[in-house]
């Protein structure tokens, strides 16, 4: 998470990247933008907004040497020269164009920018982003001649959110430099996290955090659901988050013997576990410490509506991980060859 308050822009660019597989081409600047004032106010926060909130960092990747990777070379050089800016600018626009080689990767601008003033963990340090910007929105542009007002509809850039973006701060811990990186628009996640940009999840307890309550998910979706009803599912999840609440460490062989009664259902968790991690291509540690932060995140994502064909849904307080058990009873009427839920309650709120 960093801290914008005392952020600039130092440099600025904007270029074009095509689509290799269509054949578009790239088209690039030669001078930096000079703001003005406006312009300026509006674009610092934009550009930054996505990661005013972000707790999950990444570092650079690599499959020989983390040397050669290739935005980790040219932020580098900017780093080091930044009179190198807009060359390396450039570079980093063609290294995105060869990783354009699907249909669906939309062109787009490139906006490229040197920060200074940047705040995290108490430091403060310089950082280069970059933002791919793949969609424009439709407005009204109004304008006067021959004494009368008329209309006409432009494309510009949203500026509430930013489709692709990444932070690389100037600042390094034992793992390499240290990545924020933002994808609204993820129709394909390999593109940007690791083809164009090749990083992976921090080894710390954010990214364990993290990637434990996405497979709990993931888990509740493919075998809860599937096997045993929404019902079922959301109680599990209730009762995930109440265990990361509840502990400072999770271990997960308590994390199962709290969670589940049977050893048949510890043993599908066990097998859907190792699927997971061989299809994310990660290792989720036995043991590591929670993330509060994480945990307050993800708790807002998880949905405990259950939906019912009758266009009635019933909410569950994920806070309140017993209630589900206590209070509802799902059944089956052999009269009207239905499911039901009978929900007890003392009083209406």
């Amino acid at each position: 998470m960093i801290s914008r308050k005392n952020a600039s822009i130092s440099k600025f660019i904007i270029h074009k990247v095509g689509n290799k597989f269509n054949d578009t081409k790239n088209a690039f600047s030669e001078k930096t933008v000079e703001f003005d004032e406006a312009s300026y106010d509006l674009m610092l926060p934009f550009l930054l907004r996505p990661f005013g909130t972000a707790v999950q960092s990444y570092r650079f990747n690599h499959h020989a040497n983390v040397n050669l990777n290739e935005i980790n070379s040219y932020s580098s050089q900017v780093f080091n020269d930044e009179e190198a800016f807009i060359e390396v600018s450039k570079h980093i626009v063609m290294h995105l164009y060869e990783q354009s080689t699907n249909a669906n990767i939309k062109t787009g601008d490139v906006l490229v920018a040197l920060f200074e003033g940047i705040e995290y963990n108490e430091i403060t340090t310089n950082a280069l982003g970059i933002f791919k910007i793949e969609n424009k929105t439709n407005f009204f542009q109004t304008y006067l001649e021959n004494n009368n007002y008329d209309v006409l509809v432009q494309k510009g850039i949203n500026s509430k959110k930013v489709d692709k973006g990444c932070l690389i701060l100037n600042q390094t811990d034992t793992e390499g430099n240290i990545i924020f990186s933002a994808d609204n628009n993820n129709y394909d996640a390999q593109y940007w996290i690791n083809h164009f940009l090749n990083i992976k999840y921090a080894d710390d307890s954010n990214s364990h955090t993290q990637q434990y309550i996405e497979l709990c998910k993931d888990f509740s979706e493919d075998i809860i659901k599937t096997s045993y009803g929404a019902h079922e599912q959301n109680t599990f999840l209730a009762k995930t988050i109440d265990f990361f609440k509840e502990n400072e460490v999770v271990n997960v062989e308590r994390f199962k013997d709290e969670l589940f009664e049977e050893d048949k259902h510890k043993t599908q968790f066990d097998d859907y576990k190792k699927s997971f991690q061989d299809e994310q291509n990660l290792v989720i540690r036995n043991q590591f410490d929670v993330a509060e932060r994480v945990v307050t995140k993800e708790k807002k994502k998880i949905k405990t509506d259950i939906k019912l064909d009758t266009n009635i849904q019933i909410k569950l307080d994920i806070d309140a991980p017993d209630a589900s058990t206590e209070y509802l009873e799902r059944g089956y009427d052999d009269e009207k060859k239905m499911h039901y839920y009978k929900v007890f309650f003392n009083a209406e709120n």
